[in-house]
C-alpha cells in the first residue's frame, strides 16, 4: 500500500512540475488543426 502511495505522490509531483508543457502541446495541436481547417476551407 505505501508503494502505490508512493508511486501516485510521483506522478502528481511530475504532473505539478511539468503542467505547462501539457498547455504548450495541446495549444500547438489547437493551432495547427486551426490552420488546416482555414486553409481547407479557403482553398476550397
Amino acid at each position: 500500500m505505501q508503494t502505490m502511495t508512493a508511486g501516485y505522490r510521483s506522478i502528481s509531483l511530475l504532473v505539478q512540475l511539468n503542467w505547462d508543457r501539457f498547455f504548450y502541446i495541446g495549444t500547438i495541436g489547437a493551432a495547427l488543426m486551426t490552420g488546416a481547417a482555414l486553409g481547407a476551407f479557403l482553398t476550397g
